[in-house]
Protein backbone atom coordinates (compact mmCIF):
# COMPACT_ATOMS: atom_id res chain seq x y z
CA UNK A 1 0.00 0.00 0.00
CA UNK A 2 1.29 3.90 -0.87
CA UNK A 3 0.40 6.61 1.05
CA UNK A 4 0.89 10.24 -0.25
CA UNK A 5 3.31 11.52 1.64
CA UNK A 6 1.69 14.92 1.51
CA UNK A 7 -1.45 13.69 3.54
CA UNK A 8 -0.17 11.43 6.64
CA UNK A 9 1.19 14.54 8.30
CA UNK A 10 -0.60 17.94 9.42
CA UNK A 11 2.74 19.81 9.04
CA UNK A 12 2.13 23.07 10.39
CA UNK A 13 0.83 20.25 13.62
CA UNK A 14 4.21 18.92 12.93
CA UNK A 15 6.05 22.21 13.41
CA UNK A 16 4.16 23.41 16.15
CA UNK A 17 5.65 20.36 18.43
CA UNK A 18 9.13 20.50 17.27
CA UNK A 19 8.77 23.96 18.26
CA UNK A 20 7.21 23.16 21.82
CA UNK A 21 9.47 19.98 22.44
CA UNK A 22 12.67 21.99 21.82
CA UNK A 23 15.62 20.59 22.46
CA UNK A 24 14.04 17.27 23.35
CA UNK A 25 11.72 16.91 19.99
CA UNK A 26 14.25 14.17 18.85
CA UNK A 27 14.42 12.47 22.35
CA UNK A 28 10.27 11.87 22.31
CA UNK A 29 10.06 11.06 18.94
CA UNK A 30 12.80 8.51 19.38
CA UNK A 31 9.87 7.49 22.00
CA UNK A 32 7.09 7.42 19.57
CA UNK A 33 9.02 4.87 17.56
CA UNK A 34 9.73 2.67 20.41
CA UNK A 35 6.13 2.71 22.06
CA UNK A 36 4.85 2.52 18.27
CA UNK A 37 6.52 -0.67 17.54
CA UNK A 38 5.44 -2.02 20.46
CA UNK A 39 1.67 -0.80 20.15
CA UNK A 40 1.45 -1.90 16.62
CA UNK A 41 2.75 -5.47 17.49
CA UNK A 42 0.76 -5.49 20.48
CA UNK A 43 -2.56 -4.96 18.59
CA UNK A 44 -1.88 -7.21 15.84
CA UNK A 45 -1.11 -10.09 18.56
CA UNK A 46 -4.62 -9.13 20.21
CA UNK A 47 -6.31 -9.59 16.77
CA UNK A 48 -4.30 -12.80 16.35
CA UNK A 49 -5.91 -13.93 19.47
CA UNK A 50 -9.35 -11.68 19.08
CA UNK A 51 -8.86 -10.33 22.19
CA UNK A 52 -10.57 -6.89 22.18
CA UNK A 53 -9.82 -5.78 25.62
CA UNK A 54 -5.92 -6.30 24.55
CA UNK A 55 -6.19 -3.86 21.82
CA UNK A 56 -7.71 -0.67 23.81
CA UNK A 57 -4.78 0.77 25.96
CA UNK A 58 -2.16 -0.41 22.89
CA UNK A 59 -4.67 1.99 20.35
CA UNK A 60 -5.01 4.41 22.87
CA UNK A 61 -1.16 5.20 23.07
CA UNK A 62 -0.91 5.18 19.65
CA UNK A 63 -2.96 7.58 18.86
CA UNK A 64 -2.12 10.18 21.25
CA UNK A 65 1.44 9.77 20.50
CA UNK A 66 0.62 10.03 16.84
CA UNK A 67 -1.61 13.11 17.27
CA UNK A 68 0.76 14.81 19.26
CA UNK A 69 3.12 14.79 15.89
CA UNK A 70 0.43 15.99 13.74
CA UNK A 71 0.15 12.31 12.50
CA UNK A 72 -3.15 12.45 11.78
CA UNK A 73 -4.56 9.34 9.57
CA UNK A 74 -2.48 6.97 11.55
CA UNK A 75 -3.82 8.57 15.15
CA UNK A 76 -7.38 8.51 12.95
CA UNK A 77 -7.03 4.47 12.37
CA UNK A 78 -5.26 3.97 15.93
CA UNK A 79 -9.01 5.62 17.17
CA UNK A 80 -11.03 3.40 14.67
CA UNK A 81 -9.09 0.88 15.77
CA UNK A 82 -9.74 1.88 19.86
CA UNK A 83 -13.29 2.70 19.30
CA UNK A 84 -14.05 -0.93 17.93
CA UNK A 85 -12.51 -2.33 20.57
CA UNK A 86 -14.16 -0.84 22.93
CA UNK A 87 -17.21 -1.57 21.51
CA UNK A 88 -16.16 -5.41 21.42
CA UNK A 89 -15.08 -5.21 25.42
CA UNK A 90 -18.57 -3.50 26.44
CA UNK A 91 -20.50 -6.35 24.20
CA UNK A 92 -18.33 -9.16 25.01
CA UNK A 93 -17.96 -9.46 21.02
CA UNK A 94 -14.56 -10.43 19.51
CA UNK A 95 -12.97 -7.93 16.93
CA UNK A 96 -13.62 -8.92 13.97
CA UNK A 97 -14.48 -5.45 12.38
CA UNK A 98 -11.21 -3.96 13.45
CA UNK A 99 -9.38 -6.36 11.25
CA UNK A 100 -9.15 -3.98 8.40
CA UNK A 101 -8.07 -1.30 9.83
CA UNK A 102 -5.03 -3.54 11.88
CA UNK A 103 -3.75 -5.17 8.35
CA UNK A 104 -3.23 -1.01 7.17
CA UNK A 105 -2.25 0.15 10.40
CA UNK A 106 1.47 -1.27 10.11
CA UNK A 107 2.19 0.10 6.47
CA UNK A 108 0.98 3.14 7.54
CA UNK A 109 3.20 3.79 11.03
CA UNK A 110 5.94 2.94 8.87
CA UNK A 111 5.55 5.59 6.32
CA UNK A 112 4.62 7.90 9.04
CA UNK A 113 7.09 7.32 10.69
CA UNK A 114 9.66 7.54 7.84
CA UNK A 115 8.12 10.88 7.01
CA UNK A 116 8.44 12.01 10.82
CA UNK A 117 12.05 11.27 10.75
CA UNK A 118 13.15 12.64 7.27
CA UNK A 119 11.25 15.90 8.57
CA UNK A 120 13.47 15.48 11.85
CA UNK A 121 16.68 14.58 10.66
CA UNK A 122 17.92 18.47 9.60
CA UNK A 123 17.67 19.34 12.99
CA UNK A 124 20.49 17.23 13.60
CA UNK A 125 22.54 17.88 10.48
CA UNK A 126 21.99 21.33 11.72
CA UNK A 127 24.46 21.19 14.83
CA UNK A 128 27.34 23.47 14.67
CA UNK A 129 30.60 21.52 14.48
CA UNK A 130 33.68 22.42 16.56
CA UNK A 131 36.07 23.87 13.98
CA UNK A 132 32.95 24.27 11.21
CA UNK A 133 32.87 27.43 9.62
CA UNK A 134 32.93 30.43 11.53
CA UNK A 135 33.51 28.99 14.62
CA UNK A 136 36.81 28.39 16.73
CA UNK A 137 38.19 24.42 16.97
CA UNK A 138 38.71 24.41 20.76
CA UNK A 139 42.28 22.87 21.57
CA UNK A 140 41.68 19.03 22.51
CA UNK A 141 45.65 19.46 24.54
CA UNK A 142 47.30 17.34 22.22
CA UNK A 143 49.71 18.64 19.81
CA UNK A 144 47.55 21.77 19.65
CA UNK A 145 48.26 25.11 20.94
Amino acid sequence: MSFEGSTLIDWPAFAQARSDLGAGFGRILGYFREDGVKSVAAIEAAMRARNAAAMVIPAHTLKGEARQFGAEPLADRAEAIESIARDCVEMQDTPEEALEHIVQLRPLFEETLTLLEREANPLVARKPVAGGFGRRAVPTGFGED
